[in-house]
This record gives C-alpha cells, sequence and structure tokens, in this order.
C-alpha cells in the first residue's frame, strides 16, 4: 500500500509539473550570471554572497594556518629526534622517564589553541544558528527525489526538478550546468534577510548553498531553520547539491536559485509566482502519507 501511494504521489507531482507553464519560474533568472556553482579541478572555496559564508571562509583559513604551524612543529621535531637521537648518534640512550617541565608545556598549550580556536569559532557559529525576523520566508521539503518549495505568506507553491540534458538549452543554461541547474527555481531578493525553514517528507535530506555558507538538514516530522542575506551587487544563479546520503538518486536532487534586486523580486511576485499561486504545483500529500505508512 505504501508503495501504491509513493507511485501516486509521483505521478501527481510530474501530471501537475506538466499541467504548469513550461518555464514558468525561469523568466526571473534572464541574464543573471552565474556566481555560485562548481568548477572542474577547482579546490576553493566559491566566491562567498553572504557574510556568513566569509566568516566561515575567514574561519577555514584561520585553522589551516594553525594546523600549517602544528603540522610544521611537530614534524620539526620528529626530524630532529630521528637525526639527533638514532643509535648511531646516541648510542647510549638515556635513563630518564618523564619530563615535568615538557608534559606542562604540552598540556597547557594545546589547551590555549583551543580557547583560542573556540574564541572565533563560536561567535560564528552563534551567528548562524540565531534566525533573525525574515524579511522572505521559505519552505524547503525534500523529497526522494527533488524539492518542493512554499511561499507561505504569498500563498506560492511549487516543486523543483533536475533538467534533462536536453532539456538546458530550453531553460538558457549550458552543457556545464548539467546536473545542478532545476526546471523551476526559487527566488529571493538581494540585501533581505532570507529564513529558510528546512522539512522532509520521506527521508532525511539536507539542503545547502555553497556560496550562501548554508547547510540544513531536512528530517521527517521536524522543521529546522537556517537565514541568509545575499550582498547587494551579489544579483545572480546559484547552485547547491542535496547533502544527505538520502537513497539511488541523491546525486539528482540539485537546488537552485535566482538572486535579483529587491525591485526585480516584487515584479516576480506580482508576475510569474501568480503561476504558482494557491493551487501551485504542490503534491506532498500522498507523498507525506507513503512516508507516514
Amino acid at each position: 500500500m505504501a508503495r501504491l501511494m509513493k507511485i501516486l504521489g509521483l505521478c501527481a507531482g510530474f501530471g501537475a509539473l506538466l499541467m504548469a507553464p513550461a518555464a514558468s519560474a525561469q523568466g526571473a533568472g534572464d541574464g543573471l550570471e552565474i556566481r555560485g556553482a562548481p568548477v572542474p579541478g577547482g579546490v576553493n572555496f566559491q566566491p562567498p554572497a553572504t557574510e556568513l559564508a566569509r566568516d566561515l571562509q575567514s574561519l577555514d583559513w584561520f585553522l589551516l594556518a594553525i594546523i600549517t604551524v602544528i603540522v610544521l612543529f611537530v614534524t620539526s621535531l620528529l626530524a630532529w629526534s630521528i637525526v639527533r637521537h638514532n643509535a648511531r648518534a646516541n648510542p647510549v640512550p638515556a635513563t630518564f622517564t618523564h619530563n615535568t617541565r615538557i608534559e606542562l608545556t604540552w598540556t597547557f598549550v594545546p589547551l590555549v589553541i583551543l580557547f583560542v580556536i573556540g574564541g572565533f569559532s563560536l561567535p560564528v557559529l552563534f551567528r548562524q544558528q540565531t534566525i533573525p525576523d525574515a524579511d522572505v520566508l521559505i519552505k524547503a521539503t525534500g523529497y526522494q527525489w527533488y524539492w518542493g518549495y512554499e511561499y507561505p505568506e504569498e500563498g506560492i507553491e511549487f516543486l523543483s526538478f533536475m533538467l534533462e540534458e536536453d532539456q538546458l538549452v530550453e531553460y538558457g543554461y549550458g552543457p556545464d550546468e548539467y546536473l545542478l541547474a532545476t526546471d523551476t527555481a526559487i527566488v529571493i531578493p538581494t540585501g533581505q534577510t532570507i529564513v529558510m525553514q528546512v522539512t522532509a517528507a520521506d527521508v532525511i535530506h539536507s539542503w545547502t548553498i555553497p556560496a550562501f555558507g548554508v547547510k540544513q538538514d531536512g528530517v521527517p516530522g521536524r522543521l529546522a531553520e537556517l537565514w541568509f542575506e545575499v550582498d547587494p551587487g551579489m544579483e545572480g544563479i546559484y547552485f547547491g547539491q542535496c547533502s544527505e546520503l538520502c537513497g539511488v538518486n541523491h546525486a539528482y536532487m540539485p537546488i537552485t536559485v535566482f538572486a535579483v534586486t529587491p525591485q526585480e523580486y516584487r515584479a516576480w511576485l506580482d508576475g510569474e509566482a501568480q503561476e504558482f499561486a494557491s493551487t501551485g504545483t504542490r503534491a506532498p500529500e500522498y507523498l507525506e502519507l507513503a512516508a507516514v505508512e
């Protein structure tokens, strides 16, 4: 019975999607630059688009500097010990069992380092976890394997599915955006506080946008929150992926965000977004029933 309900839910979701206009949320992204996307062979962070992302990246570089100093120091001690205390250089080994000064040093110095790390990392953590009042509230629900979005204050609801390779050109993307781009995208204004409520209808998913410095697990039956504010002037297209292993198609539920100016956001709400208002393309009821069973 549960399997049947899941199949019905998926059919309802796809059917509603097909009844919606082909690229109804895509118009808001016309002319936007792709700012937040992985690059082939990339090892660095994506350019930060929020203060949260800048804080995280600064903290990462700070920790990297500390770790580098520790590794170099320990490696130097090992090399010195190998040269100074090998059997040929030191044929008669020492007989002492401990050294109080050294033991106090290797106890208190790591404590100081940990306090320093905590002093810089805890404010970043508290800033992430203190949810401010929202200028725009959006609910993201993870499904196997796509995302559903709601703007509860605007009565807007829609689903977001990954684009196939032969659909990319139709939606204004290139081949590099395969596995990243979706048929619909959430639209947000820059310079305003966005609060995302994240949950899931079946198994644990995770909503994340690396360029925003945010990631939050969506757990069935629970409602978690994250927040961010995209810097003015950083309008563009940002991509993310489900970051919690959620099943066989885990790698095929990407996230697309259009960051636009407040004026463009208002125009989207008054125009294209109305295609998703009230009735929308939402079909979570079947899926929620299936998850419960």
